[in-house]
């Protein structure tokens, strides 16, 4: 559930009027869209295996999949030894410079540092299935909750009538899933006040598209650059950005 969206958290706790955490709708039931919930997954993995003993560290756990992938320059925390060689500040929306966010606590939902480099081994890994069982590679991308609403964002969008609601549009476990001209296929974009990202997927022939951008401004392009790379998809670009989507 924490995968897929649909634990029933808000973004965040700290955006509740609150700030604390609620649980918003049946669990399991609806899609709306959590950074919370992957950090409750994170507190689960971490904390309910030191009560076995286990003690697993979520940021050892990544960084032994980074350093197998070669991914020299990935970490969910910036080290504080790391002597800025070309760190990438970022650019908001009023064509500001913002300070690169040096994060020095493991947070699954967001502290990772990556370059454009290191980032495609991921992906590459990711739509091959290296160092996952067929099974497991397989569940990453089955459509596993229905997504029926309008848009991503605001959270706790109501679902559409069904003859308005995209058919082909899931849930996978932390990538949305869809069936374009070209197949099944998995994305996952990003942003925050200076950066954009995304990722886009076409299952046959594996072909991938990683866009990493220090500009938010940037996120307009991403529609007609995927399209420019790998023709029509089906990314449903609509339901990511709104009004503001290109053509996918």
């Amino acid at each position: 559930m924490c995968l897929t969206h649909s634990a029933g958290f808000s973004n965040f706790w700290f955006i509740e009027p609150d700030q604390k955490l609620h649980i918003h709708f049946d669990p399991g039931t609806h899609f709306s869209y959590s950074g919370e919930g992957f950090v409750l997954l994170q507190f689960v993995i971490e904390h309910g295996r030191k009560a076995q003993g286990l003690g697993l560290d979520v940021g050892d756990l990544t960084r032994a999949n980074f350093d197998r992938l070669g991914m020299t320059r990935t970490s969910l925390v910036w080290a504080k030894d790391n002597p800025d060689p070309n760190v990438a500040d970022g650019w908001n929306d009023q064509g500001q410079p913002q300070a690169h966010d040096k994060r020095s606590k493991v947070r699954a939902s967001g502290s990772m540092n990556t370059t454009i480099s290191d980032l495609p081994k991921f992906v590459a890994a990711l739509v091959s299935g290296d160092g996952l069982s067929a099974a497991s590679r397989a569940e990453i991308t089955r459509r596993s909750l229905h997504i029926a609403t309008a848009g991503q964002f605001p959270p706790f969008l109501p679902d559409l009538p069904v003859s308005e609601q995209r058919k082909d549009l899931y849930a996978g476990l932390g990538v949305v899933v869809f069936d374009g001209p070209q197949g099944h296929g998995f994305y996952k974009g990003g942003h925050d006040g200076q950066t954009a990202n995304t990722v886009v997927c076409i299952e046959s022939g594996q072909r991938c598209v990683v866009i990493l951008s220090n500009d938010v401004r940037a996120e307009a392009g991403f529609p007609n650059l995927v399209r420019f790379i790998l023709g029509d998809t089906g990314v449903p670009y609509d339901w990511e950005y709104g009004d503001h989507a290109g053509k996918s």
